[in-house]
């Protein structure tokens, strides 16, 4: 975040400085109030293209093995520009290297889920998804295994068919 202050900073300085020099090369005949008019369109403009540029330059440092399953775009009332086209703000990636699967029930995996989101910090939950069933629980505190296999405390969450987040877990076999 910061980092991205200080680009904003110093793309306002060099929009204003640009600005300088062709009021200058046109002979004074621009009038100088452009210059903190050019500083601010640049800044705002390298705002816009950060907050677009967020998604893919994230998922293009994910490590091997994260997949993203799920995206969540957004529109906002003080970004007009949004509507058009939404800004990717957060999205959630399965580690398919953590996936497994118990042999006494089959059907089970769990595996790991990371919650990526622009503002906030980097999120994991331990997922456990009954494929059969097309169900998923999250593994926390109150969840333990009984001497079968199977989870005791656990909260099933029904979803609906094709839920991206059980598709990408129970696909890994």
């Amino acid at each position: 975040m910061f980092l991205e202050l200080l680009a904003v900073i110093f793309a306002g300085v060099a929009g204003a400085g640009l600005m300088m020099l062709i009021i200058r090369l046109s002979g004074g005949r621009l009038p100088k109030w452009l210059t903190p008019v050019a500083a601010g369109a640049v800044m705002i403009a390298v705002s816009i293209s950060s907050e677009y540029s967020w998604f893919s330059r994230t998922t293009a440092t994910l490590p091997e093995g994260l997949e993203v399953v799920e995206t969540v775009e957004t529109s906002a009332m003080w970004r007009p520009w949004t509507y058009a086209v939404p800004i990717t703000e957060r999205f959630v990636a399965v580690d398919t290297a953590s996936i497994q699967t118990n042999i006494a029930h089959p059907d089970m995996r769990l595996g790991q889920v990371y919650f990526y989101g622009r503002w906030s910090p980097l999120n994991r939950l331990n997922v456990a998804t009954d494929c059969a069933s097309n169900r998923r629980a999250a593994l926390i505190d109150e969840v333990s295994f009984a001497a079968d296999g199977s989870l005791d405390g656990a909260d099933w969450v029904s979803a609906d068919e094709g839920d991206p987040l059980i598709e990408a877990i129970c696909e890994i076999s």
